[in-house]
């Protein structure tokens, strides 16, 4: 059962459990970053369960490349189903958040107790033959029956009915941060936007957008007398970030080139809610409201939630002297009026809690980050 340079693997998944489309999206993350990469996915398809009662399925069919033999490849589709939910009872069919099935490895045909291919009941099933044929495979002959791809399609017995889905899923993380020109990643101090901006951005090759906070002269003086010197730093902020991103940001929604930046002008506004007085915040949102129209919004506004204790750890082990006074109750002011704010932007946004990530540190959870944005992605 060794693997040949000419063999193509395909592989069906399906859910009917839970968010479906995120079960199917992060299973083909997780074949990607096990298995091998994922050439091609085919359209998802919405089809009634059979065999049993439950609800209906998302199906769709991937082809994958991979130096695995075909037990590995079993194997670790077992894992990834069972770190997905899924757990088998070997008491018939039954709902599942995920289901994997080595459908065709190559031209070979194995035997085994623990593995038979080609599956054998592809033929019976439409939610895994109309799959295929979205994969360009029509011609492919069945290993042991000699009939293609298409002339199953045609006998095949299967009469349930099959809706196509509008969106297609990514077939990898990278596909998914390869459609952004414009990226904005926000959240409250310390909760690693920079980091997070720096990182991706050299991993696509994006321009990078920094927030120039170290440049403000009044950011010091703020903290030691936040009531003085709020309207100067505020407006100092609201001039500087418009500047910045006037000149830096092209001005049309065909981009040249790709742009990931670690802020979004609406944090002088949020920030300005929190610290200003009312009659300087009137005054303040006028000159807002008529900078922010002309400039253009990012395709994603992600915000990046954590819990106050966890900003302040942060903020510690960064260690800027100005920022070593600021209290928790600050923090979720902050945080409150980001929420506010999240609740009325009109345009793409996604939020994710990080209070239990160290995407800075820890590569398992950096990869869960961006598997939860590209599962997002791929739904828009």
């Amino acid at each position: 059962m060794n693997k040949n340079a000419s063999d193509r693997i395909f592989i069906s998944v399906g859910s009917n459990q839970g968010d479906r489309w995120a079960h199917l999206q992060r299973s083909i993350f997780r074949i990607e970053a096990e298995i091998g990469p994922v050439l091609q996915c085919s359209r998802v398809y919405e089809n009634p369960a059979q065999g049993f009662e439950g609800d209906s399925f998302y199906n769709c069919c991937i082809e994958v490349s991979s130096s695995f033999s075909p037990l590995e490849v079993l194997h670790r589709l077992q894992q990834i189903e069972h770190s997905g939910g899924r757990e088998r009872t070997g008491q018939g069919y039954s709902s599942r958040t995920i289901d994997l099935d080595l459908l065709l490895y190559g031209q070979q045909s194995i035997l085994e107790a623990e593995l038979t291919v080609p599956h054998p009941r592809m033929e019976e099933r439409g939610f895994v033959i109309y799959p295929l044929l979205d994969l360009g495979i029509a011609k492919l002959k069945h290993p042991v029956s000699g009939k293609s791809i298409q002339q199953l399609a045609e006998r095949c017995p299967d009469e349930q009915p099959l809706i196509p889905l509008k969106n297609r899923l990514l077939c990898s993380v990278n596909e998914a941060f390869s459609r952004l020109d414009y990226l904005a990643i926000e959240g409250n101090i310390g909760v690693g936007k920079t980091s997070l901006a720096t990182r991706l951005g050299a991993e696509h090759n994006a321009r990078l957008l920094l927030e120039r906070f170290e440049e403000n002269a009044f950011l010091p003086s703020f903290y030691k007398d936040p009531q003085r010197y709020a309207f100067p730093l505020e407006m100092s902020f609201l001039a500087d970030r418009f500047q910045q991103l006037q000149e830096q940001l092209p001005q049309k929604s065909l981009f040249c080139e790709r742009v990931f930046s670690d802020y979004h002008l609406s944090k002088s506004l949020l920030f300005a809610q929190v610290t200003l007085e009312a009659d300087e915040l009137r005054l303040y949102k006028k000159l807002y409201e008529l900078m922010q129209l002309s400039l253009p919004q990012p395709q994603l506004y992600l915000f990046l939630q954590q819990n106050p204790e966890r900003l302040l750890e942060n903020i510690k082990q960064r260690g800027r002297p100005y920022e070593q006074n600021i209290q928790a109750d600050y923090l979720r002011r902050v945080e409150e009026g980001y929420k506010l704010f999240m609740q009325q932007y009109p345009h793409p946004k996604l939020v994710v809690d990080v209070s239990e990530l160290d995407f800075v540190q820890k590569t398992e959870d950096y990869q869960s980050l961006l598997e939860e944005v590209a599962v997002f992605l791929s739904r828009n």
